[in-house]
């Protein structure tokens, strides 16, 4: 034999079949298992039945619903669950409450309901009454149900009229007679001599010295118009204005006549409501409302403030529905004193009055 033969070598030299060692890690294949088979005539377990729910019915909600704790799933028993409280649906009182004052200020913003106010600005002289002066600037302003837009209409002061309890005279006469005999009595009077002769309900009225108006102005800071064109002395485009420039610019009959003045006063206003809406000009707002208390007097009651400033604001953004009794509507006449007035076409008047008041 052949001694230099290993143990995994044939005679022949070839590799033994029956003596490898298969190590492991190796790549030849592991001989497997014969699987092995249960038998048949074992005794199989009996199947698990499935745990159904018993569902109680729930409480009814007028009674309280007794706490029972959740049982546990025990093979052969049932589980119980609780009966889930019912939610009170009823609303608490703070949300009627809530509902009640939204309801409120609704109404209150958007009420159906007109509301005429006549501005008047007083040319007053230091003298022993407080308000004694004619009304050289009138605006009849109407805030109309619902939509918070305000309309004005100016009226001329040289109008020609009859003032009621006394005789045909200007329209501006009205205030300043009723406060020389009656002080206190001025804006009650512009009212009656509006309302008689243009056949509408005047609600309130506000009054502003034209002295005042200049210490308002100036405590706010000045007013900044933006002029369509060039005029009374001005020039088109943005002016920044002082409290006498302001006063100035609404009384100026140099470069026109009374009618481009009204345009002029209405310009103001919007010009002026729009700076309100500026916030670097808030912090002048208390100064402003001090002193405007010793120069301007209304009647307009405290808890319609808030729906007519809020108009004032939306119409100072929207744009103000603005309008004049224009030449068309007047006819220039001279009386048997020599006074220059205006006398009225009611005929061409009405229907604009209606309009905008009716």
């Amino acid at each position: 034999m052949n001694d230099n033969l290993n143990e995994n070598q044939e005679p022949d030299g070839s590799e033994s079949r029956f003596n490898t060692i298969i190590k492991p890690g190796s790549s030849i294949a592991q001989p497997q298992t014969p699987p092995v088979f249960e038998s048949w005539m074992d005794p199989q377990p009996e199947a698990v039945k499935p745990i159904l729910p018993v569902y109680v019915e729930p409480i009814p909600a007028v009674f309280e619903p007794e706490i029972r704790p959740i049982q546990t799933a025990v093979s052969g028993e049932s589980i119980i669950y609780e009966a889930p409280r019912q939610k009170n649906n009823q609303k608490k009182p703070g949300f009627w409450l809530v509902m009640l004052c939204l309801i409120l200020i609704f109404i209150f913003f958007f009420t159906p309901v007109r509301v005429t106010t006549l501005v008047l600005g007083i040319d007053w002289r230091p003298s022993d009454s407080p308000w004694l002066g004619r009304s050289d600037t009138m605006i009849l302003t109407t805030i109309p149900p619902v939509l918070p837009q305000v309309s004005m209409l100016s009226i001329p002061r040289d109008l020609w009229v009859t003032i009621p309890n006394h005789y045909d005279n200007r329209i501006n006469t009205a205030h300043y007679f009723a406060e020389l005999t009656t002080p206190g009595s001025g804006m009650q009077a512009a009212k009656e001599a509006v309302e008689a002769n243009f056949g509408i309900k005047v609600n309130y009225a506000v009054r502003i010295k034209f002295s005042g108006f200049v210490d308002i102005v100036d405590a706010f800071g000045g007013v900044t118009v933006n002029l369509p064109e060039a005029m009374s002395g001005l020039e088109a485009g943005p002016n920044h204005l002082d409290g006498k420039q302001a006063l100035a610019f609404v009384r100026d009959r140099k470069s026109g006549d009374d009618f481009f003045r009204q345009e002029r006063g209405q310009l103001f206003i919007a010009s002026a409501i729009k700076e309100v809406l500026n916030p670097l000009k808030w912090p002048r707002i208390p100064a402003v409302l001090a002193v405007a208390a010793a120069n301007i007097d209304t009647d307009l009651p405290i808890w319609l403030w808030p729906r007519t400033a809020y108009a004032l604001i939306f119409s100072a953004v929207k744009g103000f529905d603005a309008h004049t009794l224009d030449r068309s509507m007047v006819t220039p006449w001279v009386t048997d004193d020599g006074a220059q007035v205006l006398a009225p076409n009611w005929a061409i008047m009405n229907p604009l009055i209606e309009e905008l008041f009716k």
